[in-house]
């Protein structure tokens, strides 16, 4: 019999001024604020027996949850669900969880045993760390850090899910194509990476990502697959008009790589500059990363 802990943040987008009714047999815990209370709670759940985890928020949410979720139960991962209630949902996209799935869908589904979606998340290790500082699924540097500011503006409006992902890629672009020579949309951030050989150069974006679905049917990374890939675009970006839709729709072209635009399928990848990174909708402080795949985890879907 399945023993099933919720993690329900009660700031998610969806989630403020509601609450979680008792269920039977299912442990319901509120998401903590503080990152150590956090880990007491899930290994409270290991000690106990929950081998399956239901996280009630968003993308963010799911982040602080895997990053802590390995040292909790340690070899022995349990299973997870997905109650997408965030202001972004890419991984509930990813594993077909639509937006307005209920708690009691996810339980019912563990326990008639549906077949269930299996995802890598990827890993932020800092030199010098024996951990990973964070786990998630998106990973993303240079214009995708402004482009992340720029959709939290736009949050802060009301603006949320594909209408926000809209309004952002129309403000980058515009932005990008405005600027002059010295606009930080358009001369990139330097970095050195080790897909792209030991020159630093400038770097108007780089992504990672594990996941194979994204809004909107977008395609960044080529052909929907597993596994961690990769999406760099050097500085200043070139021909972006045409290279932005093509790249979008998943397609490829000789002249795209000429210009600066390239794709990769990893196991990792390094990374070091001085700038800030996104991972999962939060922004954090660069610096010497590795960028790595993570371990498999077990998904329960509806």
């Amino acid at each position: 019999m399945t023993r099933a802990g919720v993690i329900w943040n009660q700031k998610s987008h969806r989630n403020q001024g509601g609450d979680v009714d008792p269920l039977p047999g299912v442990v319901v815990e509120v998401a903590p604020e503080r990152p150590a209370e956090l880990m007491s709670t899930l290994r409270r759940f290991a000690e106990t027996g929950v081998d399956l985890v239901v996280i009630d928020g968003g993308d963010g949410t799911i982040r602080e949850v895997l990053t802590r979720l390995p040292e909790a139960y340690g070899a022995t991962l349990p299973r997870l669900a997905v109650v997408p209630n965030g202001k972004t949902n890419a991984l509930a996209l990813d594993i077909e969880t639509p937006l307005g799935t209920s708690l009691d869908q996810l339980l019912d589904a563990a326990a008639a045993g549906r077949p269930t979606k299996r995802r890598q998340c990827l890993e932020v290790v800092r030199r010098g760390e024996a951990q990973p500082e964070h786990r998630g699924f998106l990973f993303g540097m240079g214009a995708f850090v402004r482009a992340t500011e720029l959709a939290q503006r736009h949050h802060g409006l009301g603006v949320f899910d594909n209408a926000a992902i809209v309004l952002t890629m129309a403000g980058a672009m515009g932005r990008t194509l405005v600027g002059g020579v010295t606009d930080p949309w358009r001369k990139g951030e330097p970095a050195k990476a080790s897909f792209a050989g030991p020159d630093q150069r400038d770097w108007f974006l780089i992504m990672a990502s594990t996941l194979k679905r994204f809004p909107l049917g977008l395609k960044p990374f080529g052909i929907p697959r597993e596994g961690l890939k990769t999406l760099s675009v050097e500085a200043p970006p070139r021909r972006l008009m045409r290279a932005v839709p093509t790249i979008l729709k998943g397609q490829d072209a000789a002249w795209l790589e000429a210009c600066g635009y390239r794709r990769h399928d990893l196991e990792a990848f390094s990374i070091d500059f001085s700038g800030r990174y996104v991972l999962d909708g939060e922004i954090y402080p660069g610096g010497e990363l590795t960028i790595r795949q993570g371990p498999e985890l077990e998904f329960v879907v509806p």
